[in-house]
């Protein structure tokens, strides 16, 4: 089935180049140059991904990027100047997934829309045999891509959030480091400044409520992270 991609920019010739791009390697592209016209895709049509520009007229990106993770999982690509590292972070923080500084080379930006369109069918493959993974008082629901408390009370997940955790999920009580994390988030390499684990973790200690002095997710210094709790896997 085509994935669609809704690209987000007040820049014509720019969506026109992704457009044209992107729809020769098979995707279907939509085009928005403001929140406005991003919301009227999003009612209009079903995206797979939305590649949003932070430099926007009227509601910037960093309004909209977390307004559309209050709603929906949907995974989001960042389009950043370069050098503009704070709003690079606070774009992770309000629930991007991956992001890329401007200008940039075409087959970069292909190469992150296929790793995020790829991590995040994968991690909800059908047919999965482990259906949840339980730990502390948490349920990580792997179709569903969301956190269950111990009350039933559903904490939804970004997917790259979703897919950081399932990663530590996975290999609990190992200290994962931040390449390895980093190469689960966004299929990339770390660079000597990037910042992008630590957001994120951050990020989910926040859903886990976790607590600082007997943390869920611990950090162990000059290597990376961990979940210090056991994990039950339940088909």
């Amino acid at each position: 089935m085509e994935k669609k991609i809704l690209v987000v920019d007040d820049d014509p010739e720019l969506r026109q180049l992704l457009h044209e791009y992107l729809g020769g390697w098979g995707y279907g592209v939509l085009l928005a140059s403001d929140g406005a016209q991003m919301r009227e895709q999003l009612e209009r049509h079903t995206v797979d991904l939305v590649i949003l520009d932070l430099m926007l007229p009227g509601e910037d990106g960093l309004a909209l990027c977390r307004n559309l993770r209050a709603k929906s999982s949907l995974p989001i690509l960042m389009l950043t100047a370069s050098g503009d590292e704070l709003n690079r972070i606070i774009g992770l923080e309000m629930g991007a997934d991956d992001y890329i500084h401007k200008p940039f080379i075409p087959r970069e930006l292909l190469a992150r829309v296929k790793n995020i369109l790829r991590r995040s069918g994968d991690s909800g493959a059908a047919g999965m045999p482990v259906k949840a993974l339980h730990f502390a008082n948490w349920i990580l629901d792997l179709n569903a891509h969301h956190l269950i408390d111990a009350n039933g009370v559903v904490v939804s997940l970004s997917s790259g959030e979703f897919r950081l955790l399932k990663a530590l999920a996975d290999h609990p009580q190992r200290v994962l480091s931040r390449d390895q994390l980093l190469e689960i988030f966004s299929g990339r390499e770390a660079g000597p400044f990037d910042r992008t684990i630590d957001v994120m973790i951050s990020r989910l200690r926040r859903r886990l409520g976790d607590d600082s002095e007997e943390p869920l997710i611990k950090t162990v210094r000059n290597e990376g992270y961990m979940l210090t709790a056991n994990v039950e896997r339940r088909t």
